[in-house]
């Protein structure tokens, strides 16, 4: 990981990096974006060839296989599974159940003055694609945090697209009764999902975490298609000023080995710290490669000249997962994805088994979202109700304000039920 100081000497140098990083989610994207246009376009033209096509060579789809995974291979998967890794995704379940259930809006209704009511009724979407990644990883966790909060969200049709689904993700299927799951990955399950084939039928929104090529799809589609947002290549910032350095060069490999493109910075005004962690983070990634790699290409160690430039810098990079040191922290974050505080809360944690959701924001989307919650798979529909006595009352001053707008009509539409 490089070591670079916010001041001094090496100021030019960590501000033309910063300003990097905050151009992070577009720049990545745009690498990949003629390839996964033609592939959207081939899809959306040739339905179920082009998407067979590109499920052959790229996701490996052996010939005469089909896109569909039956229930009866979700049971079998579910059946051969390890009994303490069956309890491991009912623990993580049954977490991931009650946090969502926790976050669904309720219907409610108020009346502001006498005669009128307003409120709103809470609608789950109809249907959602939910993108579980299955490249390096079987991702069985994904799964579950996809699928779970639509269903508690109420959503009526939930598809699973994941590529070479491994054995791990289908008993995560077969747990959670999922009824459609496709082995198919990428762009090409991006654009199935998004425009619909005979085979799988068009989604209202696309959610769930890929690779450069799948955020980029989703964020081509989504003009035709709801997408939760752009959760592209993992992301970590550890924020801290006295964490245990063993602990943070942990939590920074464990995220690094998702993937080569994996963001992971440290932020700390202790250089003393960002030496300890530096070394911590050498011998801890010596066996591991991908961690490695994306430590190298984009692993960074911020030294700033204060505890607030640590504040302000990473509240900058509005990073996906952020530590801190402490529950004091939370005062003084504005962006990040998913916060994780104190030296016993180990990323790895959310990942799996604590109940908030591990589909985050990246690119800095931070600044304007969290992560995936049953919010996003419902429609909050607002109501109101008068009654002619609170139009007779509230009425003019709608009257007003469309006659200072030159909307006639508009004020003539309340007038003719008073009169």
């Amino acid at each position: 990981m490089k070591l670079v100081k916010t001041f001094g000497r090496g100021k030019a140098a960590a501000d033309a990096l910063i300003e990097s990083l905050e151009r992070r989610g577009a720049a990545n994207t745009a690498r990949v974006e003629p390839v996964v246009r033609r592939i959207l376009a081939a899809v959306r033209k040739g339905g179920d060839r082009a998407l067979l096509k590109y499920a052959a060579e790229l996701d490996g789809l052996r010939k005469g296989q089909p896109l569909l995974v039956s229930r009866e291979e979700m049971k079998a998967a579910w059946n051969s599974t390890a009994p303490a890794l069956q309890a491991a995704m009912m623990v993580a379940r049954g977490n991931i159940l009650a946090f969502a259930e926790a976050q669904l809006p309720r219907d409610w209704t108020i009346s502001p003055v006498d005669g009128v009511r307003t409120g709103q009724i809470v609608r789950p979407l109809g249907s959602v694609g939910c993108y579980v990644p299955g490249g390096r990883y079987p991702l069985p966790s994904t799964l579950l945090m996809t699928v779970i909060p639509s269903q508690v969200a109420g959503v009526e049709r939930i598809v699973v697209c994941s590529p070479k689904p491994a054995k791990e993700t289908m008993a995560a299927a077969w747990l959670a009764g999922v009824t459609e799951f496709y082995r198919v990955g990428g762009a090409q399950a991006i654009a199935a999902m998004a425009y619909g084939t005979v085979t799988i039928e068009q989604v209202d929104k696309i959610v769930g975490p890929g690779n450069l090529y799948v955020t980029a799809a989703k964020v081509l589609v989504s003009s035709e298609c709801g997408i939760d947002m752009p959760a592209g290549p993992t992301e970590i910032v550890v924020t801290s000023e006295a964490g245990d350095a063993a602990g943070i060069a942990a939590d920074l490999v464990a995220q690094a080995e998702h993937d080569p493109e994996t963001l992971a910075v440290l932020v700390t005004s202790k250089e003393a710290l960002a030496k300890r962690v530096a070394t911590e983070v050498k011998l801890r990634a010596r066996d591991n490669e991908i961690a490695r790699q994306s430590l190298a290409a984009r692993g960074c160690i911020f030294v700033t000249s204060s505890v607030r430039e640590a504040q302000e810098l990473t509240n900058r990079l509005a990073p996906e997962h952020l530590s801190v040191d402490s529950e004091a922290d939370l005062k003084w974050i504005r962006n990040a994805g998913s916060v994780f505080v104190g030296e016993y809360t180990p990323q790895s944690m959310g990942d799996y088994v604590s109940g908030p959701n591990h589909v985050l924001p990246t690119g800095r989307f931070g600044r304007i979202r969290g992560g995936l919650s049953v919010m996003d798979l419902v429609k909050v529909i607002t109501v109101q109700q008068y009654t002619k006595a609170g139009l007779k009352k509230m009425g003019p001053h709608a009257v007003v304000l469309a006659e200072a707008e030159g909307l006639k009509g508009h004020a003539e539409s309340v007038r003719v039920r008073v009169r």
